[in-house]
């Protein structure tokens, strides 16, 4: 009676070095599982924002595709239209034909004009680099004018292939974490009025 009043009292409990290794195998799971947690959150603000300057560069585009067509369409000649868009774009002050490229701000364009407000847009060299987008949480809009900076940086280039043939790129630049990225969409736009 002696001997099974013995064993027992050695099998109750858990000694201080089996308690020492589930400590350390769920502390070493847990640390895992934070690792993957905040891997997951990172590449989903990647995403994010590999997204939104997808739009953007999209954006650049349309918007000169629009100018082209607005130009191309308003003129008494089709050809008339696509050298004047060709010479807003590559106008002194605009110089979206050289290294640096070009920026737009269509703050202030009035669609309620019917004479094709797109040719009123505005084009501004980028001399030391282009100006950075600002958000507007309250309108949802990227622009320059209003709200809080947004990290991307939108810079459109065109090159003259040929007589009917421009090309424009619409390349989008922003910093995240340590590094920095960019995004750039390109078209060619052609005179398809002759």
């Amino acid at each position: 009676m002696q001997k099974i009043f013995q064993s027992k009292k050695k099998n109750s409990g858990f000694t201080l070095v089996e308690t020492l290794i589930a400590v350390s195998i769920f502390s070493v799971s847990i640390l895992a599982l934070m690792v993957v947690l905040s891997q997951g959150i990172s590449d989903t603000t990647y995403a994010k924002q590999k997204i939104i300057a997808a739009y953007l560069a999209q954006e650049g585009i349309e918007y000169l595709r629009s100018m082209r067509d607005t130009y191309v369409l308003y003129n008494i000649s089709g050809q008339a239209g696509w050298n004047a868009f060709n010479n807003k774009i590559t106008e002194t002050g605009a110089d979206c034909d050289e290294a640096n490229g070009c920026y737009f701000n269509d703050q202030n364009l009035n669609f309620n004009d019917q004479t094709g407000p797109i040719t009123d847009l505005p084009l501004f060299a980028c001399t030391s680099g282009c100006a950075t987008l600002l958000y507007d949480e309250t309108s949802g809009k990227y622009g320059y004018a209003l709200g809080e900076n947004s990290g991307y940086v939108r810079k459109i280039q065109v090159s003259q292939i040929n007589a009917n043939e421009t090309k424009i790129s619409s390349t989008i630049s922003w910093t995240q974490g340590s590094g920095a990225y960019q995004i750039t969409f390109s078209e060619s736009l052609f005179n398809w009025i002759q």
